[in-house]
């Protein structure tokens, strides 16, 4: 499965991944999900936000327990993030027929779709409209760099974006939805364990800034005439980073688009894009204050109009102590050690459906500690370890 998988999207020049949803390399991951479900006899379907499904089982009968992740990436991003939680879903019910395991509640594997929000620059858009944090009317006003609506790209994709919207009657189906991820950081590394679990995901938001200025000659415009908007946008990078230092948080500036993006012209806007994320709301709330504030006294002082719009925010997860708990008991009997639990700095799918079932998630080990880039890795013994894990709880979940 991860030899097939592994070519889908990736970008020769830098060795990552650009898996854009509802795109050509989307439609590919797609396809992929379909035949990996159709080769076990499940039953394959696509909700009405574009979310993938295989069930075993009756898929009306309810309390089902749902293992899963994404297939999208980030610009060049990583080989594992996402999709090693589905590839795992699939290898993880392989692992229990292998067993000879009787369910006893349905089981299903699923691909949440545009989970990274490379596209139209929202987070977790399939697992939001189904959990219904992200309106219809508001999803139809999402566009991407080229002005092409999300509408527009899933009805090029064959999809009908008439149907988009909130789906609680499937959400009420599940019982349990755990999903298995890649470490994104070195938690695991540390400890020498290859498998974790999930705590709670910090709070997090991304906050577009649009800092307008003057365009005007490069060359011929004296530093003192102008209006340079870079200028403000660069202090605010400054500030960004110390405000973050100060709270014990984190702050990235990591998009920018500048007008009229000439060398040899001043820019008349520069337009970033600041992820913020800390361990509390009070510290998040905390940071970004700091960074708003302080852009806007550079702002003054330079001349320079600034508009602040957040974009979308994820309060604190605590994954329901219950279902956490489980995983807990179910992968210490192994061998009696217990299971290292740590919280994480990332948002995911399971975060968004914790407000609307019972969610868990498993940590495989990162050594290089890094993610989105194309240096993310885990070992093969690491990810086998995964699988084995996650089938032990999908055995105690669906199986007794």
């Amino acid at each position: 499965m991860w030899r097939e998988l592994l070519p889908v999207g990736r970008n020769r020049d830098s060795g990552g991944y650009r898996r854009y949803a509802w795109t050509g390399a989307d439609a590919d991951c797609r396809a992929w999900f379909r035949a990996q479900a159709e080769a076990r006899g499940l039953t394959y379907e696509v909700d009405r936000n574009g979310n993938q499904w295989a069930w075993l089982g009756d898929p009306l009968a309810g309390d089902a327990v749902v293992a899963g992740s994404h297939l999208d990436s980030v610009p060049d991003g990583g080989a594992f993030d996402g999709p090693l939680g589905v590839v795992s879903s699939f290898a993880a019910l392989d692992e229990l027929r292998h067993r000879g395991v009787e369910f006893v509640r349905p089981l299903a594997i699923s691909n949440f779709g545009d989970e990274e929000g490379a596209r139209f620059g929202l987070a977790c858009v399939g697992s939001r409209l189904a959990a219904g944090q992200l309106t219809a009317e508001a999803a139809h006003r999402l566009r991407d760099g080229d002005g092409i609506t999300l509408p527009q790209a899933m009805e090029a994709a064959g999809y009908d974006p008439g149907t988009i919207g909130p789906d609680p009657e499937r959400l009420a189906r599940i019982g349990a939805f755990v999903e298995l991820h890649v470490e994104q950081g070195r938690a695991l590394d540390l400890t020498g364990d290859p498998v974790g679990i999930a705590s709670a995901i910090w709070p997090h938001g991304r906050w577009r800034f649009d800092f307008r200025g003057e365009a005007n000659h490069a060359g011929t415009t004296r530093l003192a005439d102008r209006r340079d908007p870079m200028l403000t946008y660069a202090e605010t990078v400054l500030a960004a980073r110390r405000e973050a230092e100060l709270a014990g948080a984190v702050a990235t500036f990591g998009k920018i688009s500048v007008e009229p993006n000439g060398v040899n012209a001043i820019p008349s806007l520069v337009r970033g894009w600041l992820d913020s994320r800390a361990a509390d709301q009070a510290a998040l709330d905390t940071v970004v204050t700091g960074i708003e504030r302080a852009a806007r006294e550079h702002a003054e002082r330079a001349g320079i109009d600034l508009d602040v719009v957040r974009e979308s925010f994820t309060p604190v997860v605590e994954f329901e102590h219950a279902l956490r708990d489980e995983l807990g008991r179910i992968l210490k009997g192994r061998d009696g050690r217990p299971v290292p639990v740590l919280g994480t700095g990332a948002g995911h799918d399971a975060g968004i459906l914790s407000a609307s079932v019972p969610t868990a998630m498993l940590f495989v080990r990162n050594p290089t500690g890094v993610s989105h880039s194309p240096a993310e890795h885990a070992t093969e013994d690491d990810c086998v370890a995964g699988v084995i894990a996650l089938a032990d709880v999908l055995e105690g979940l669906a199986c007794s």
